[in-house]
């Protein structure tokens, strides 16, 4: 993705989900060496959900007004030509619509990137803060991306005041931004490498007297290839993460965490096609930076996407079906998640969309059968620039 112009799971992957470049960006400034844009994703959905879940104490139905998966978001992108390099950078500030309902203006704002990029022939390097790349293009090509998806009542996300999950914990776990240094091959080939040392999750490990430490920073790649084969155009990538914690107390065990993700998606005109999947072990099933647990040791998942799209004039039709599994420390037993999905688009001009999502979640203990079935109905409108 080129430097000032790659936005984050943003509009660019609105427009064609290829994550070439931004889709409608302003430019407020050009001239022969600089140029300032910004670039902007504005969404809303009325959400009807209907809760099944063991216990009449949690059948409900609950209609909101919320943000889907994508949240809104302002950006800003420099860059300037100096000699044989091309030096950009770039900032985006993400923001929720809902407040809490204890505090009427906790109205949040999230900083997921602000980096720095170095361009020159031999590639680019990234310094600063951006999404990880394990599961990076897992989620950047999903359909689902500027729907709705699954919003489980039992991970909390039917009252919360944040973004739906598309697939997220159906499919793939969310590449979360972390500090970075990241090198990538020059964007002019098909097979494109990028190869990140990352601020390492000091959070798999605790207990005993000592402290958490990860003697080697974080380690996360990608390898994509780009191709056309015909009328086909085809891209397929494989990317990766590693890390060990330990801890000074001898008897507390040290946790490896790695993660393997990968896919492919196939263009045969107005139709395509995407499947992809990922393996995991001592790593969060949902997101990949851990969410300070401690049992991760003992955490293995997989999961895998299956989606077809179809694009009949300004309309996109997309079918999905997403599914994980972990081995029984996310919700204390062994369980699968399934999304089924379809997502309706209609472009009425290059900055506005009209979006309509149903999906069936559907949480199912290996022990105790079916915990969760949630249909959700999201109906709304996109702006972006």
């Amino acid at each position: 993705m080129h430097n000032n112009k790659r936005l984050p799971l943003t509009c660019a992957l609105l427009a064609s989900l290829a994550g070439a470049g931004a889709q409608a960006e302003i430019k407020l400034h050009d001239d022969n060496r600089t140029t300032f844009s910004t670039d902007g994703y504005i969404n809303a959905f009325y959400v009807h959900n209907d809760v099944d879940r063991p216990g009449d104490q949690f059948d409900r139905r609950q209609s909101r007004v919320k943000m889907g998966f994508l949240p809104n978001w302002i950006g800003f992108n420099f860059s300037r030509q100096v000699g044989d390099l091309k030096l950009g950078a770039r900032s985006s500030f993400w923001v929720t619509i809902n407040d809490s309902e204890t505090n009427g203006t906790e109205t949040g704002i999230d900083v997921r990137q602000f980096y720095g990029t170095i361009d020159g022939g031999w590639g680019q390097v990234l310094i600063g803060k951006d999404f990880g790349l394990f599961a990076r293009s897992n989620i950047l090509r999903d359909e689902l991306l500027s729907g709705f998806g699954q919003a489980s009542d039992t991970l909390g996300l039917m009252d919360g005041s944040g973004v739906s999950f598309g697939n997220i914990g159906t499919g793939y776990p969310y590449p979360f931004p972390s500090a970075q240094i990241t090198y990538r091959s020059p964007q002019q080939h098909a097979l494109k490498v990028a190869v990140g040392v990352l601020d390492p999750y000091d959070s798999n490990e605790v207990g005993g007297t000592g402290k958490a430490y990860q003697s080697a920073p974080r380690f996360e790649t990608e390898v994509s290839y780009q191709t056309s084969l015909g009328a086909t155009e085809l891209y397929a990538w494989v990317n990766g993460a590693y890390q060990t914690s330990e801890n000074t107390d001898g008897s507390v065990e040290d946790v490896t965490s790695r993660g393997l993700g990968y896919g492919v998606q196939a263009k045969l005109g107005d139709t395509s096609l995407t499947a992809s999947g990922f393996n995991a072990e001592g790593m969060h099933p949902l997101f990949s930076n851990n969410l300070g647990q401690a049992n991760l040791k003992e955490i293995d998942s997989k999961g895998y996407l299956l989606q077809i799209g179809q694009q009949i004039d300004k309309f996109r039709l997309a079918l999905s079906y997403g599914r994980s599994e972990d081995d029984g420390n996310l919700l204390g037993g062994e369980a699968d998640y399934e999304n089924k999905a379809v997502l309706l688009s209609y472009a009425v001009n290059d900055n506005l969309k009209l979006l309509g999502n149903f999906s069936r979640f559907e949480i199912d203990d290996k022990q105790a059968g079916e915990i969760e079935s949630t249909d959700t109905l999201a109906v709304g409108a996109a702006l972006s620039w």
